[in-house]
């Protein structure tokens, strides 16, 4: 079965930042409308929807428990009642601010600082909803290798099915795909910046949890509910 699931975070459907996010990838994360991208003065429409691509995939979101496969003896319908219990145990809090930074070769808003409750909270979902994830495949496991993975990232992965949790977990809204040429990556960035300019200052609510369905790998995530927090 190809079907997964994830737990992000998502801004408020109501937000300018979830609205910004939608409109820069080009797809609304819960309706699945194709949006119109923003004008980026000088640079190709048809160029900003190829870089966009991966994260347009996966939706706006930052990742908290990375997507995965129901493990054997699991369903939607239990996990989406311990999603809810989890969530009504939990405590809002904010994120001061965003900041625009590149991550490796792709481009992403990032929180200003390390905010221990986004860490804390990713770090508990990673752990509390792994008996729903069942083991990545061969193919999986070869495709994270062939990437280029550090000790530590190979011990998370063959732990947790992914390398980027716990001590090496970073929070990011992601805004492009890989983009190889360091001059364009620069570009995209100085273009960026009067976009999101105004969001950066602005603290971020974490009130609750998404949960994230894609039907199949050729299918694009969708935000299919919100989990508030209770406390």
């Amino acid at each position: 079965m190809s079907e997964r699931f994830a737990i992000y975070f998502a801004p408020p459907a109501s937000g300018d930042l979830a609205r910004f996010g939608d409109h820069w990838l080009g797809r609304n994360v819960e309706t699945g409308a194709v949006l119109e991208q923003p004008d980026l003065s000088g640079f190709d429409a048809a160029r900003l929807r190829e870089l966009t691509e991966a994260p347009r995939q996966y939706g706006f979101h930052g990742t908290l428990k990375p997507p995965f496969r129901l493990a054997d003896g699991c369903d939607a319908g239990g996990l989406r009642r311990s999603l809810a219990g989890f969530a009504a145990q939990r405590r809002g809090f904010e994120v001061e601010a965003l900041a625009l930074e590149g991550i490796g070769d792709f481009i992403a808003l990032v929180p200003d600082g390390s905010p221990p409750a986004l860490s804390d909270l990713a770090d508990l979902c990673v752990n509390e909803f792994d008996r729903y994830r069942a083991p990545p495949d061969a193919a999986e496991l070869a495709r994270r290798h062939a990437a280029g993975l550090t000790p530590r990232q190979a011990q998370l992965l063959a732990r947790w099915g992914y390398p980027y949790v716990l001590d090496e977990f970073r929070f990011h809204l992601t805004l492009t795909g890989p983009i190889a040429d360091a001059a364009e990556r620069a570009r995209v960035a100085r273009l960026l910046g009067p976009l999101v300019a105004p969001l950066l200052p602005q603290p971020v609510p974490v009130q609750e949890l998404c949960l994230f369905h894609q039907p199949d790998r050729a299918a694009p995530f969708r935000l299919i509910q919100r989990f508030p927090f209770g406390r």
